[in-house]
């Protein structure tokens, strides 16, 4: 087989293909979870609320972001055209798909782990909890590959094939975004707003039946961790693979030459495989992962903990060898491997350094520090995310570094890709979190006893971790991305001023529109983090004021003899998120073309690399302090701070730190890494248009 074999139709379809394998897999998952059994009326009762609201969320988001998808369409077609506005449609709807997928698989999952643990068998609880999070992972994986394989298959010769990669992109991402910041404020809202009014006001426990806020808690799980982190990780897997398409499209013939290792090889052949490499590579990872997954499931009967830290670990160490024996056979320089590997490696360090600090003993010195107060937990585990950044990011530099030096600017892209080589199965385990979560509310909810309960804690304590590991990786991969999407905005801008006549675009700091730049730029993450925060303290507040009128007003509610009205709370929250997400989208949206239009690419190139700078250590700081003092709480409710047992102050104090926490790393950590992205690939897509200003 030689470097030319790239270049036939084969290449170009085998990752639609297998991204289509993917979904085949998902809806088996899926129908295998549906048919497990349910538990007892009780139990059924209260998922069915948890599911209900779960979708009505979705409904009625899904209505708004479409009003958006049309707007953005309308722009999008009367300035690059039909194929491109239809290509941003394609990309955003798959990405809200996804999420749908996963919701509606999670909201089922949830309540059948429940029952596993009732029948006292922790393995099995294990066995659903995954294959729930795999129908999610799978068709993030899949529907991904089959949209991004399928745009290029469809459009590889056509001359705007740079631009309809790019609206597709756009598409992604921007939903995302919207996704998460919603779904993020939702879950944070009702899990703060509920843990004030039950946990510390009314000192009764967690998931209480008697809290009208717990169902609403429930549905914030899903709607955050599972729809919104599937817009998340489907939308860093396309935006890697963007990038890394779009700096081949643009690479010069010197560029390209370092990725062949027959000097003969022609430029165009180069260019194919180039495009074509990121988009097989994920396919194979995708393959990788689905093994992983089974190999998983093979092990239930191990400890949760190290079955899924291995599942997350191994598939993009195996994708590195797996390219090296394709590099062989195309071809092709092994420097592509070089940076897969960096990238691979890399996103297993930060794995590793996000699991130290969010489960370790920065954790136990959190929960110790609780012993003088909810002041001195705080100022802990401020301490503790500042810390954790440090490591994370040395890391992403120096796999930058090794990765340029292997194949330059393309090779950053190509590690982004390596570090998310494993994304099903990044997402299955994401997924795993909340659906555990979701099924010890369940069980609490249900009076099914502690011995239930334990297994439930226990795989949630599991998620925990897992879940800020897959944090670890998005932000990683988000700050790879973003650094090849920055490369690709330069090439773009400067291809199209070479081609007008003019010189390329300077990026000196001695440029007063690049300095200008990028103090716009580092304003950004503060605006989106603190509108995001200020959302969830609105939002929580009001959610406390009804659940208090409920206490107050239901007779026998706080003696068990009558229901609590879960709806309003619901609705509350709701509302909430979806008026409150507007302003952080419309930031990402619209700064890269105002800046670009109005002050030129150079002051837009400085706003992309100060929202990078800051972003990516902000969003980083905020989900590992956020997951410390999380599990700094549960800490304590295991009872491992000898003398301060649960309902203590010292317990009392953890939750406060918790509830700062919560937000840090489900509304606005993530909200920031994704408004970096979104920056990134709105301002690839006006490059070609702002290029002569």
């Amino acid at each position: 087989m030689e470097l030319s074999s790239l270049e036939s139709n084969f290449w170009a379809v085998a990752p639609g293909v297998i991204g289509a394998v993917g979904l085949l897999f998902s809806a088996f998952f899926y129908f295998r979870v549906k048919a497990l059994p349910e538990g007892d009326a009780t139990m059924n009762r209260i998922a069915g609320y948890i599911r209900e609201g779960a979708m009505a969320f979705l409904v009625r988001e899904y209505k708004v972001l479409a009003v958006y998808c049309a707007v953005i369409a309308v722009i999008i077609g009367l300035t690059l055209g039909g194929l491109a506005s239809g290509s941003f449609v394609l990309g955003a709807f798959l990405s809200l798909l996804a999420g749908y997928i996963g919701m509606k698989a999670a909201t089922y999952a949830n309540v059948r782990t429940a029952q596993a643990a009732r029948t006292g068998s922790k393995p099995n609880a294990l066995l659903v909890a995954l294959d729930g999070g795999a129908v999610m992972g799978l068709a993030v994986a899949g529907l991904g590959l089959v949209g991004m394989g399928g745009v290029y298959y469809a459009f590889q010769g056509h001359s705007q094939l740079a631009p309809i990669l790019h609206s597709f992109a756009v598409g992604a991402s921007s939903i995302a975004l919207f996704a998460r910041v919603g779904g993020g404020i939702y879950t944070k809202a009702a899990d703060v707003g509920s843990d004030i009014a039950g946990k510390v006001i009314e000192n009764i426990p967690e998931d209480d039946p008697r809290n009208p806020g717990v169902i609403a808690d429930n549905v914030g799980d899903n709607v955050g961790d599972v729809a919104g982190m599937g817009a998340d990780i489907y939308e860093s897997m396309v935006a890697a693979l963007v990038a890394a398409m779009a700096i081949a499209l643009t690479a010069n013939a010197t560029e390209l030459s370092r990725l062949v290792v027959d000097p003969a090889a022609t430029t165009a052949s180069a260019k194919v495989a180039g495009v074509v490499l990121p988009l097989v590579l994920s396919a194979v990872g995708l393959v990788v992962s689905l093994l992983s997954i089974f190999i998983a499931r093979a092990f239930k009967h191990l400890n949760p903990a190290q079955v899924l830290r291995s599942a997350l670990i191994l598939p993009p160490v195996i994708l590195v060898g797996l390219s090296f024996v394709m590099m062989q056979v195309f071809g092709l320089s092994q420097n592509i491997t070089v940076a897969l590997a960096a990238g691979a490696f890399g996103g297993a360090i930060i794995g590793l350094v996000t699991d130290y600090y969010t489960s370790s003993t920065p954790v136990q010195r959190i929960a110790e520090a609780s012993i003088t107060g909810a002041g001195t937990n705080l100022i802990r585990g401020l301490a503790v995310g500042m810390e954790s950044v440090g490591i994370s990011m040395a890391t992403i530099a120096l796999v930058a570094y090794i990765a340029d030096r292997a194949l330059g600017l393309y090779g950053i892209a190509m590690a982004a890709v390596g570090m998310l080589g494993g994304t099903a199965v990044v997402m299955t385990v994401d997924a795993y979190g909340p659906i555990s979560d979701n099924a010890g509310g369940i069980s609490e909810m249900s009076g099914l006893g502690p011995e239930v309960r334990a297994i439930t804690d226990e795989l949630d304590a599991v998620g925990n971790t897992t879940a800020a590991i897959g944090k670890g990786f998005a932000i990683g991969s988000a700050t790879l991305t973003v650094i090849a999407l920055f490369s690709a905005f330069n090439l773009e801008v400067n291809h199209t001023r070479i081609a007008a006549g003019l010189p390329e675009m300077s990026l000196l700091l001695t440029n007063p529109n690049v300095i200008v730049g990028m103090l716009l730029g580092s304003i950004l993450p503060f605006l989106v983090g603190a509108s995001t925060m200020l959302a969830v303290g609105r939002a929580a507040g009001a959610i406390v004021e009804e659940i208090g009128r409920q206490f107050r007003e239901i007779p026998g509610l706080m003696e068990l003899k009558a229901d609590p009205d879960p709806k309003k709370i619901v609705d509350i929250a709701t509302k909430s998120a979806l008026r409150e997400m507007i302003f952080p989208g419309l930031i990402a949206i619209v700064a890269p073309p105002l800046v670009g239009w109005v002050l030129g690419p150079s002051a837009l190139a400085g706003l992309l690399a100060g929202a990078l700078m800051v972003g990516a250590t902000m969003a980083l700081y905020m989900a590992n302090a956020g997951g410390a003092w999380d599990n700094a709480k549960k800490y304590i409710e295991k009872g491992k701070l000898p003398g301060h047992a649960k309902g203590s102050q010292v317990h009392k104090a953890a939750v406060v730190g918790d509830m700062v926490g919560d937000p840090f790393k489900d509304t606005s950590g993530p909200g920031v890494a994704i408004l970096i992205k979104v920056m990134s690939v709105v301002s690839l897509l006006v490059a070609s248009l702002i290029a002569l200003r």
